[in-house]
């Protein structure tokens, strides 16, 4: 079986964390655009297995949590009649976590903005952390039952609420309303009032739409299946937690948080599909 080199996976892989589209990408580094589209997949599979392994008895203290749109296939309002309803189609949501100190991200989830889709999200992000921890999300009202049904009352949670203001100018379908002021609302346990703050998720919220060409407001290149964004979205975050320098840090979160003892490079993350290709070539030998 003809298979890509090391080096030509990290030159695409380069690509699409830097916000290329699959199409560019192929033509970057003249490889057929199914390829492309296949190494997403296989890159996708091998990186969340691996955060899912790697991102376990994390030292976090401060955690902050947001949700951020994307769609799959079609706008809502484009979808056929025939598809509405269906889920991973239309309006899609990522949740994710932060640590406001290291900038790690431990985990994220691809659903609706639902309950369910919250209490998933805070059970598997309870179960990597190993101390208390001060949690900040938005309003959003389906985290309070999700919170308390995975942290009990071993955490100090607050929810930071934004007031907007009426936008009446042309420019209100590309641009967000002003915000005119916060409510902060303590929920459970004793959230240090100095760090209620959503800041470093909803600038993080930008490097995803930056780094991905999927999360774009405006964009032709969305995703087509929910599971392709599934794929991207593990390859992104692992470029983001392992090799990615973070400019105040001056090394990448993994190192910070102490997950990782060297700054990875692209040809790593290769390697993480190298040895699961190896595994299988010895056990169908």
């Amino acid at each position: 079986m003809n298979r890509l080199s090391a080096e030509r996976r990290a030159r695409i892989i380069s690509c699409l964390v830097e916000g290329c589209s699959l199409r560019a990408t192929a033509r970057m580094t003249d490889t057929a655009f199914n390829t492309v589209l296949k190494l997403v997949v296989d890159l996708g599979v091998v990186c969340r297995d691996f955060l899912d392994e790697s991102m376990r008895n994390l030292p976090c203290r401060r955690l902050q949590a947001d949700e951020i749109w994307q769609f799959c296939y079609a706008k809502d309002k484009n979808l056929p009649s025939s598809m509405r309803g269906q889920p991973g189609v239309g309006s899609v949501w990522t949740w994710i976590a932060m640590d406001a100190d290291t900038k790690l991200v431990p985990t994220f989830l691809v659903g609706d903005r639902h309950a369910g889709c919250a209490w998933d999200f805070m059970q598997d992000l309870a179960g990597r952390l190993t101390h208390r921890v001060q949690l900040t999300t938005d309003g959003h009202a389906a985290y309070l039952e999700a919170v308390e049904g995975a942290f009990g009352g071993s955490i100090d949670y607050a929810m930071l609420i934004k007031v907007y203001g009426a936008d009446k100018s042309e420019e209100k379908r590309y641009s967000p309303a002003v915000c005119t002021g916060i409510k902060v609302r303590d929920v459970s346990g004793n959230p240090d009032p100095d760090h209620i703050s959503t800041s470093y998720i909803e600038r993080q919220n930008l490097t995803l739409r930056m780094g991905s060409r999927r999360f774009t407001r405006l964009t032709n290149g969305f995703s087509k299946k929910v599971q392709n964004l599934e794929h991207a979205l593990a390859l992104h975050y692992v470029h983001y937690n392992f090799v990615r320098i973070h400019k105040t840090l001056r090394c990448t979160p993994a190192m910070e948080a102490g997950v990782s003892d060297h700054l990875w490079t692209m040809r790593d993350i290769a390697e993480l599909l190298e040895r699961k290709e190896q595994r299988k070539d010895e056990w169908a030998a």
